[in-house]
């Protein structure tokens, strides 16, 4: 069977604030991913944050045309390029995998994938370089763009709506709950007094301001509004709610024997992903792969400095027979 895509609904070139320009996209972790996946030939595997394409395009590579490649997100702009990157290279026509891509939320793969039918599946979470490095998207504190940090477009709930519009106490609560901040109270009440706040510079500004950077290892400190920006980020785009899904619908959609690997960025999925995979080798569900969670290389950070905070975490899928014979792994 010639390999094609099937494209349902959307991490490379893309169009920025001012205009077409390209963006560079490293696959963090992407040499141990493929190997806790453990790929093989013939299989089904599911990219559940498909991105620009980085890590499904390895996958694919290694799937031959009995294969099949099936990969989520949330982002059409995402989904479009993927599908490029994923189009049949020359001279594989006849040993390309089936690809499925599907515009929409991981949370959502119990809906669109059959029970027991992956052998692995495969998240990258968070957002992507190319959501960070365009300024209308509204991620970066590092540049002037509008309030928006939807990974879905059509998503109703904005940054602007959660800057502008929650009261002082909500503001507070999702800031210190999402971003871990313990300034938050400080940090609402300076966002609150600086309203109408018009874009991400305003927004940062008004944090800097109310947060100075605080004491960290020599060279490790982090702009003052770095975690203001995620929590708004990860609560406008539901993050963790999807996560939460993801985790708990992946032991009906993986077979017995097949793999989920997770790469995480900061402590609240790490945490969540831990102890997830901890409870379920405890119910029998899943045998961890990992006993500490997988970091890069100095040589991956050096050329990848957003793979510094990645952290991953595998299991295999336990056989109905094999459970209560794996001990978790703290």
């Amino acid at each position: 069977m010639d390999g094609g895509i099937e494209s349902e609904g959307g991490r490379g070139a893309q169009s920025g604030a001012h205009g077409r320009r390209g963006f560079s996209h490293a696959p963090v972790l992407l040499k141990e991913a493929i190997d806790f996946l453990a790929v093989k030939r013939g299989g089904t595997y599911i990219d559940a944050t498909l991105g620009l394409g980085g890590h499904a395009s390895a996958i694919a590579s290694r799937l031959g045309s009995e294969g099949r490649l099936i990969g989520f997100d949330k982002d059409p702009r995402a989904l479009e390029m993927a599908s490029r990157r994923l189009a049949v290279p020359e001279g594989r026509e006849q040993d390309w995998p089936q690809i499925t891509l599907h515009n929409a939320s991981f949370a959502d793969i119990a809906q669109q994938v059959a029970g027991n039918s992956a052998d692995g599946v495969l998240a990258d979470l968070g957002v992507s370089s190319m959501q960070l490095e365009d300024a209308g998207r509204g991620f970066s504190f590092q540049a002037e763009g509008p309030l928006d940090m939807r990974m879905d477009p059509q998503s109703e709930l904005t940054a602007d709506q959660v800057v502008n519009q929650f009261d002082e106490s909500n503001l507070a609560d999702l800031i210190y709950e999402f971003g871990e901040e313990r300034r938050s109270r400080r940090i609402a009440r300076a966002i609150v007094r600086a309203r109408p706040i018009k874009s991400t510079a305003h927004l940062a500004q008004v944090v800097s301001a109310a947060a100075r950077p605080m004491k960290q290892p020599r060279g490790k400190g982090i702009h003052p509004a770095t975690l203001t920006f995620q929590a708004i980020r990860i609560y406008v785009n539901r993050e963790l709610e999807d996560l939460r899904a993801l985790l708990a619908c992946a032991p009906q959609v993986i077979k017995p024997g097949g793999r989920l690997v997770v790469i995480s960025f900061h402590s609240l999925e790490d945490r969540m992903v831990k102890d997830a995979l901890r409870d379920g080798a405890r119910a029998g569900v899943w045998a961890p792969l990992t006993r500490k969670p997988v970091i890069a290389s100095e040589e991956e950070i050096a050329e990848n400095p957003r793979s510094r905070s990645a952290k991953m975490r595998a299991a295999e899928r336990v056989e109905a027979r094999q459970q209560g014979s794996h001990r978790s792994y703290k």
